[in-house]
């Protein structure tokens, strides 16, 4: 073992490191390196120090991410369908040594660590750790090298990609299946109105209150368990629900057959935007099970007879009071579940009281004026047409009681007040969910807890707005082609994080949402001590994780993470077919 030593010499004190070894059998002190004077020392560690430069790296969410997509091959999978139009390209292109499927990789874990635009990616990934794990320059990717290879795989060919990719997920990570989730929604763009080059993005009623843009719509499929979207589909924004529905469903069910999944085991809910007699009869004829909604106020007869005869269940923690039958609903007998939802209940009974303070103060301010002795005269019928502009609906004036009283000098006084007695009636009626399904063998308890489920694709489509990970905005294409390819390139981002958070929650006792893991990931650095080489005036570089607390931890020791700086573990990415 080697040790410091020091030895004077006529009055001075020098300093060695020395190491004891046995010389012909005898221990004997060699010197390793000779370090001078206490000042010549000192002096040496403050010129290091002076050439040493520290520099720290984004890594947790990277190094995580790209454990999952080591795990899945993914730019192997893209690769396989890539076949360029452009005749001045390769069929499988290569820009910046980085193949399509590649490229479309780095555009997911940049969705889903920082959203940015295609030309400022690499201002991101410049502080991560991404070069250093993948042992490649990405100083050139720019929007030019996104939008050339983005344009290498044709429209046909991505629910391909995303069959084979979820293939290798089913493998791999052993997915269980047998409640899937169906919605829609819609993404608002600021393609210009006279941009005639896509004809996916229209005007139509946007979920944001964004009518007033063009919008892109997106449909999704996600599992009850751990939300991982099995189908995605982009549409014209301006198609109606009904109609997405009619022309995704049956390939949603090859999708579910091409997974190797039983379909007899599985049931699709979706609301009742989805409802029409056409689209249950296609339903119907591909032999689904679905749990579905209905309108109440379009079946009067049926929720009059469920409020009369609710009897109380318990789901879960809650006791809901309900209502079963079995009746012929469109033609065809459906077992009908009508329940009281006191959530639903309380925000009508708010909803109602909001639109009644409001309409009261319209016309309060035209009590006010009529009132007011300086405000000219007007007739009762122009004063009746003005009420009936504030209380537009039917409802409204059964809610809101009024009365025009004459008074002196030519004017007349307004009296409103509300009909608390109507208010009582409209909330015996409040908070009634009506439910159908051809789940006829299933208990009360099972159905209302499908249905419920359906939040399970709301909070996906919740990820996928998120302004923070993943979210499919800002996009900043304009042909129909990129627009469905940057959504394929977001769902990819959304399952990787979905599977990421599954890993978590298997390891550890994670209860944290997907924003807060990444957030915290992101907390995970990887250190660079950049050193100069006082001869050739070269960086030498040496990086080390810097110190973590419990839940980073934590966390990076259940993604298996450590060591992934390490020449070892590195390798495994140099073999990631990331480059061909």
């Amino acid at each position: 073992m080697a040790s410091l030593q020091q030895k004077t010499v006529n009055g001075y004190k020098y300093w060695y490191i020395v190491e004891g070894r046995r010389i012909n059998g005898k221990p004997t002190p060699v010197v390793l390196q000779y370090l001078g004077t206490a000042d010549n020392l000192l002096k040496k560690l403050n010129q290091r120090s002076e050439n040493m430069q520290l520099k720290s790296y984004s890594h947790g969410d990277i190094a995580a991410l790209l454990s999952i997509a080591h795990k899945l091959d993914v730019p192997s999978i893209i690769n396989k369908h890539i076949h360029s139009s452009r005749d001045y390209f390769s069929e499988k292109p290569i820009r910046n040594n980085l193949t399509t499927g590649a490229t479309f990789l780095l555009g997911a874990i940049g969705r889903t660590c920082m959203l940015t635009s295609k030309r400022g990616w690499y201002n991101w990934a410049k502080t991560t750790s991404l070069e250093y794990l993948l042992r490649v320059n990405l100083s050139k990717i720019d929007s030019q090298h996104f939008w050339d290879l983005m344009d290498a795989l044709p429209e046909k060919s991505i629910p391909k990609v995303e069959d084979d990719l979820l293939k290798k997920v089913m493998n791999v990570f052993d997915i269980k299946s047998d409640t899937l989730f169906f919605d829609t929604t819609n993404f608002y763009t600021y393609i210009a109105t006279t941009n005639t080059h896509c004809t996916i993005a229209q005007r139509g009623k946007n979920k944001q209150k964004r009518s007033d843009l063009r919008q892109v719509g997106m449909a999704l499929v996600v599992t009850r368990e751990d939300i991982i979207p099995l189908f995605h589909h982009s549409y014209r924004g301006n198609m109606n629900d009904t109609v997405v529905f009619k022309t995704v469903i049956g390939s949603i069910k090859q999708r579910i057959i091409n997974l190797g999944l039983d379909i007899n085991n599985h049931t699709f809910v979706f609301d009742r935007g989805n409802n029409s007699i056409a689209n249950l009869e296609i339903v119907k004829k591909l032999g689904l099970f679905y749990v579905g909604a209905l309108t109440p106020c379009h079946h009067m007869e049926l929720t009059v007879t469920a409020l009369k005869n609710l009897k109380a269940i318990k789901v879960d923690r809650d006791e809901i009071n309900s209502y079963r039958t079995k009746t012929k609903i469109w033609d065809e007998k459906r077992t009908i579940i009508a329940f009281i939802s006191e959530k639903l209940k309380s925000g009508q009974i708010r909803g109602i009281y909001q639109m009644i303070e409001k309409k009261m103060g319209k016309l309060q301010e035209l009590q006010e004026k009529l009132s007011n002795p300086k405000s000219k005269k007007r007739s009762r019928k122009q004063i009746t047409e003005q009420i009936n502009n504030i209380l537009i609906t039917e409802q409204e004036n059964r809610l809101i009681c009024w009365d025009l009283q004459w008074e002196s000098k030519g004017r007349y006084r307004l009296i409103y007040a509300m009909n608390q007695k109507k208010i009582d009636k409209l909330e015996e009626n409040f908070g009634v969910r009506i439910l159908m399904t051809n789940r006829h063998d299933w208990s009360t308890k099972d159905i209302v807890k499908a249905f419920y489920g359906q939040s399970n694709v709301e909070k996906a489509f919740k990820e996928l707005k998120n302004p923070f990970h993943m979210s499919v905005k800002p996009q900043y294409h304009w042909t129909d082609q990129k627009i469905k390819v940057h959504n394929l390139i977001c769902v990819i981002g959304f399952l990787l994080s979905t599977l990421t958070l599954r890993e978590v929650r298997r390891k550890t006792d994670y209860k944290g949402c997907m924003n807060t893991l990444f957030n915290t990931l992101k907390n995970i650095k990887l250190g660079s001590v950049l050193e100069k080489n006082e001869k050739n005036g070269r960086l030498r570089a040496d990086y080390k994780l810097e110190m973590m607390d419990v839940d980073e931890q934590k966390l990076f020791d259940c993604m298996e993470l450590m060591d992934f700086h390490t020449n070892t573990n590195r390798q495994k990415f140099k073999c990631f077919s990331i480059y061909n």
